[in-house]
């Protein structure tokens, strides 16, 4: 059958050249040893780099460091990767001009007629503009497996967004249970780190005298029970992240040692005099405020400076109520997702309980409370009698036909009224809490909410 004149069109090598020029995606590919073949326009506008500057080159060294950060799959030059027919994942690159940008990556390895690999080919889109926008126009929902839709929350991950092609230190400060190891582990990820270990470790949980072994790693005989070497978490993190949760914790001793790798990237492990280098990003957190335990003298000056080059403050769940429902939401998905079984849902007036409850324990107790309900409920739809104690006591439900004496019909119609059909406001006006008022409305389906 002889050719179409599509066929041979695209069989010239310059046509399907010009074809993948002009579209709105980035084209790179490469051999099996790194040497770049292709770059299309799109990629020369993304990246800052021009195509002679590239082509033919070894992708490391023609960006200065892997294109795709700790996620490259071609680092080691020994062994081919396995490569999926079509991966897909989120990267950030630094433009030539050092500018951080956020890429859409769709990785494709290309084969020969047998079958064997002999390249790569990867598209990607700049879709760093469209987050921006979205976090503007606030239609973001979660970013980086962290849930949220709050201003502050939103802020949270602008910084998170910015922070992606830097590795300067960060210290996160927030109560118990705000999700502290996940803003840190959303830092790491998004940054070029990502792909390598992100490691954490909580200060306040070991004893004083294992936590410099844990931190450091310790040589065979630096002391009782060191039966043979060992690497700290330092060492695992080589290229990644350590997270060092309730830093304030830390004695002055190791204070001291940390500050140390901050000022030079060396250590010593316990027991042993060989330095170590290794390239580690790090990530603090606490409950405590910092400067005050300063001030107390029970933390380093300089440590602090060190560590809270950039400073994020997680609000406590009290704070950003109006994110309850999509946390809700997003446990009992979550919870039929890992169990493979349905998904409950939630009655207002359950959820009218949870926005008037305090939430000491923050998104931590939230989470406690929607499993123990989804254990309680023996039907399709959480109420409130599913609740833990502490929530229905704190709200009166046990109580609130008592609480149904301040209401009468009258009273709630022109509060609704007056407030133009606001329930919160409404329940403010009638001294009542907003639980209370929901029950009485689904008690009068007479008066009209709409």
């Amino acid at each position: 059958m002889p050719q179409s004149s599509l066929e041979k069109i695209w069989n010239r090598r310059e046509n399907l050249e010009r074809i993948l020029d002009n579209l709105k995606e980035g084209i790179i590919a490469h051999d099996l040893e790194r040497r770049i073949f292709f770059f299309n326009r799109e990629a020369e506008k993304i990246t800052g780099y021009r195509r002679k500057d590239v082509l033919g080159r070894d992708c490391h060294q023609a960006f200065g460091s892997p294109f795709c950060g700790e996620r490259c799959s071609f680092c080691d030059q020994d062994r081919i990767p396995k490569l999926d027919d079509h991966t897909e994942y989120p990267i950030n690159i630094v433009t030539k001009t050092g500018e951080a940008r956020r890429l859409e990556m769709s990785v494709a390895p290309i084969d020969n007629d047998d079958g064997d690999m002999v390249g790569v080919l990867a598209s990607f889109r700049d879709i760093t503009d469209l987050l921006s926008c979205q976090i503007r126009a606030r239609e973001l929902t979660s970013f980086s497996n962290i849930i949220g839709k709050d201003t502050q929350m939103l802020q949270i991950f602008q910084q998170i967004r910015d922070l992606s092609g830097y590795d300067f230190p960060v210290h996160i400060f927030g109560e118990t249970g705000t999700g502290k190891e996940l803003v840190a582990a959303a830092i790491h990820n998004e940054s070029r780190r990502g792909g390598a270990p992100f490691v954490p470790i909580n200060c306040g949980a070991l004893p004083e005298g294992l936590i410099e072994s844990e931190l450091f790693g310790h040589v065979k005989g630096a002391f009782s029970g060191a039966i043979r070497d060992k690497k700290g978490r330092f060492e695992l993190a080589d290229s990644g992240s350590v997270f060092l949760d309730e830093i304030s914790e830390l004695s002055n001793h190791l204070q001291v040692k940390l500050l140390r790798f901050l000022q030079e990237g060396t250590f010593e492990k316990v027991g042993g005099e060989k330095t170590l280098i290794v390239n580690v990003r790090v990530i603090s957190a606490t409950n405590k405020d910092l400067k005050e335990e300063v001030q107390r003298g029970r933390f380093r000056q300089d440590l602090f400076y060190r560590l809270n080059v950039v400073p994020i403050l997680i609000p406590p769940l009290r704070d950003r109520k109006n994110d309850i429902p999509l946390l809700v939401d997003h446990f009992l998905r979550q919870d039929a997702e890992r169990h493979d079984r349905k998904h409950y849902s939630v009655s207002k007036e359950t959820i009218s309980l949870m926005l008037d409850y305090p939430w000491p324990g923050n998104v931590r107790e939230l989470q406690n409370a929607v499993q123990f309900s989804i254990v309680k409920c023996k039907g399709s739809v959480i109420l409130p009698e599913h609740l833990p104690m502490e929530l229905q006591a704190a709200a009166g439900f046990s109580k609130k036909r008592g609480a149904f004496r301040k209401l009468d019909p009258e009273s709630v119609i022109e509060a609704l009224r007056k407030t133009g059909g606001n329930k919160a406001r409404a329940a403010r006006d009638l001294a009542v809490g907003r639980a209370t008022l929901y029950r009485f409305l689904d008690d009068h389906p007479e008066i009209k909410t709409a």
